[in-house]
């Protein structure tokens, strides 16, 4: 079962955050959270609570429909940012001029369900994790 959470208007550039979302799509969410939280860039503390996010909602899922739940199991499915509104700010600058200041901002999607049963299979024959 898919579960998926969202973090809107997060003021990180939507280039820094595909940086960190690339490190954790199709890996295991506990290697995930593990990544993020030793990932020395400042994106990955929103990722990272957003898939958090994204595992609680499963587990609320899995609770309403009386599944068994565990966290090991579920993948990062997708991750995605996309851009979100651009506040424009100006910087004076020499002789009188003015420059534009861009602070950008993303919105951090993330997709997590059970690994398929393949690949629970091999992972559990030969003892890994990943």
């Amino acid at each position: 079962m898919e579960a998926m959470a969202k973090a809107r208007y997060v003021r990180v550039t939507p280039q820094k955050a595909r940086r960190v979302v690339d490190l954790v799509r199709g890996r295991r969410t506990p290697d995930a959270l593990a990544v993020l939280a030793f990932a020395p860039q400042a994106a990955s503390e929103p990722v990272r609570k957003v898939v958090e996010s994204a595992i609680a909602n499963a587990r609320v899922k899995a609770d309403e429909v009386g599944e068994a739940f565990d966290e090991r199991e579920l993948v990062i499915a997708s991750a995605f940012v996309d851009e979100g509104p651009t506040m424009k700010r100006f910087r004076p600058r020499a002789q009188g001029r003015a420059a534009r200041i861009n602070k950008r901002t993303s919105h951090i999607t993330v997709v997590v369900a059970p690994a398929p049963a393949r690949a629970r299979a091999a992972a559990s024959s030969t003892g890994r994790t990943s």
